[in-house]
């Protein structure tokens, strides 16, 4: 029986000698706008910055772009500066298979390579794609007992790593050792995010997400050069579930179940911001009318900090209560992107007080599958009890392309020129036709 990396080898060269189905090509092309915006949204977050100047210090000078600073560093630079922005926010769009967030890997690894390469729009396309897949896959067959935690960075060097060798081809026995280099070098991440052991969650570490992603382009061109790694590394079904990873391999690629997110924040908070706010419009209550706000929904979001007067940005993506609040005070827009005057805000934290948060079993039973959510309203003389929600922007509640674009210049509307925005717009729609050139101008 062959290895899976070989498996996995032998998915990724075949790619090359198909054309992108329909489906590949329309998701890739909302991905990339989505996930471009995300990352210009967060480009001046503390984290990015820092990264930033990192990259440049100890990964060297270079002609590969920074999006929209007009900073250049460094191939592997690049990649974990536009990695770091895309995932700051919490903006970025994820996959419910792998509990995670391949965007914000593979699309800053794709198109940061892309100048280095002869790559036509059948390739750009192909290597988004196959990225996402493959990462998903590793991300789904994680067996908990022995892998405990769920955090992205675990397994977007993986899916960083099948994106740069598709868009290199690479041959089969190079890109088995890559996604090996890939899943060993990654970092552990036991310790943060809501499956991880420490309680200090609100910090820039985050997921691993931009380190993972620099590893992953790291492990191929080791690859390259002939480095080596476990190529067993996924075939051990302790550690990996090989049905899971294999499973229709080939005839449908794990891209097309991407979830994008309307609000910058978890995406385990979303299915109760929906239903909260489709309570409010529903009902035209006032902020200062409501008494109290029950949540039910599953146990991981009970997990998330949910800190009712958080510190910093990222504490706030992680506190259902907290969003709650700013969505009932300050409304819908306020949650994309998250701003820094919204912390400190006691009118916030009061309110956040009046947010129950409980789990509840039917919902609790569908979760990793889905991310459910019940809120109910008190006021002085009212009850409104919402329906069982799933978030808007998932496959079964899908934002099309207009929708994504809307969300792009609102997300982006405090950094960009309306005619900067027009033209990444224009970019990403151009992809088919002129193999990225456009997008990669704009994004200088």
């Amino acid at each position: 029986m062959p290895l899976i990396t070989e498996v996995l080898a032998e998915h990724i060269l075949v790619t090359s000698r198909r054309q992108p189905s329909c489906d590949d090509r329309n998701m890739a092309l909302k991905c990339v706008l989505d996930l471009v915006g995300a990352a210009i949204a967060g480009r001046d977050m503390p984290g990015p910055t820092a990264v930033r100047a990192t990259a440049r210090a100890l990964m060297g000078a270079g002609s590969s772009s920074i999006w929209a600073t007009g900073q250049t560093a460094s191939l592997a630079g690049a990649v974990f500066a536009n990695a770091a922005a895309a995932s700051a926010l919490d903006l970025d769009d994820g996959h419910r298979l792998a509990r995670g967030h391949p965007g914000a890997a593979v699309i800053p690894t794709v198109l940061t390579l892309l100048p280095e390469t002869s790559a036509g729009a059948n390739d750009l396309i192909s290597a988004i794609s196959v990225g996402y897949d493959v990462g998903v896959r590793i991300a789904s067959a994680q067996m908990p007992k022995m892998i405990a935690t769920r955090q992205t960075g675990r397994w977007a060097s993986v899916a960083a790593a099948a994106a740069a060798a598709r868009l290199l081809r690479c041959r089969e026995d190079q890109v088995a050792h890559a996604l090996a280099i890939a899943a060993v070098l990654a970092p552990n991440q036991q310790a943060n995010g809501s499956s991880g052991y420490s309680q200090l969650t609100g910090n820039d570490v985050k997921e691993g997400i931009a380190w993972s992603a620099t590893l992953g382009l790291a492990a191929v061109q080791l690859a390259i050069g002939g480095h080596s790694g476990p190529t067993d590394v996924f075939d051990h079904p302790d550690y990996y579930n090989r049905q899971t990873i294999v499973a229709d391999l080939g005839e449908r690629s794990h891209l097309v179940g991407t979830y994008f997110k309307p609000y910058a924040c978890c995406r385990y908070i979303h299915a109760a911001l929906d239903a909260f706010l489709m309570l409010v419009d529903r009902s035209e209550i006032d902020a200062s009318d409501i008494k109290c706000v029950e949540v039910e929904t599953f146990g991981w979001a009970l997990k998330l900090g949910n800190k009712r007067r958080p510190t910093t940005l990222v504490d706030m993506q992680y506190s259902l209560p907290y969003c709650i609040a700013i969505a009932a005070i300050e409304g819908r827009d306020a949650l994309a992107p998250l701003g820094e005057d919204l912390l400190g805000r006691e009118d916030l934290s009061t309110f956040s007080e009046k947010v129950l948060l409980s789990i509840n079993d039917e919902i609790d039973a569908l979760f990793p599958g889905e991310t459910l959510a019940r809120v109910t309203i008190s006021t002085s003389s009212r009850r409104l009890c919402s329906e069982i929600l799933g978030p808007l922007g998932d496959p079964k509640h899908p934002m099309s392309f207009e929708a994504i674009e809307e969300k792009f210049l609102r997300v982006t509307r405090r950094v960009l020129t309306p005619e900067r925005q027009r033209q990444i717009v224009g970019g990403v729609l151009d992809m088919p036709d002129d193999h990225g050139s456009g997008l990669l101008m704009a994004l200088r």
